[in-house]
C-alpha cells in the first residue's frame, strides 16, 4: 500500500496546544513540552505508512481508527479518500467513549 498524506483536523490541533499547556504546567519546561509535542506529531505522521494498522473504532464513529502513544495518548484518525485525517489525541486518560458520545 502507498503512504498517504496525514493532516490535522482543527480538534486535533487543538488538542496539542492542551497537551502542550498540560505538559508545560506540570513540568515548566518548553522543551520538554515541545519535545513530547513533537514526538505525537511524529508518530501521527507515521500512521500514513500504514494508515489500516490502527484499531477499528466504529463502534465510536463510522471509519475512525485508534493508535496508542508511549502508553499515554491515543491518536485517533479517519482514512478519508487518499489521505489519514487525525480528529483527536487523547491524553492521561481522557474519555474516548464520551468525547465521541458528545459528537453524536
Amino acid at each position: 500500500m502507498k503512504r498517504l498524506e496525514v493532516r490535522f483536523a482543527k480538534s486535533a490541533i487543538d488538542d496539542l496546544k492542551s497537551i502542550y499547556e498540560f505538559v508545560f504546567d506540570r513540568s515548566r519546561s518548553a522543551n520538554l513540552a515541545d519535545g513530547f509535542v513533537d514526538r505525537i506529531e511524529a508518530r501521527c505522521m507515521k500512521v500514513g505508512n500504514a494508515p489500516h494498522g490502527g484499531t477499528a473504532r466504529d463502534d465510536l464513529a463510522p471509519g475512525l481508527r485508534t493508535v496508542p502513544f508511549e502508553r499515554t495518548a491515543l491518536i485517533a484518525y479517519r482514512i478519508e479518500d487518499d489521505r489519514v485525517v487525525i480528529t483527536n489525541v487523547f491524553y492521561r486518560g481522557r474519555d474516548v467513549d464520551a468525547a465521541f458520545a458528545e459528537d453524536a
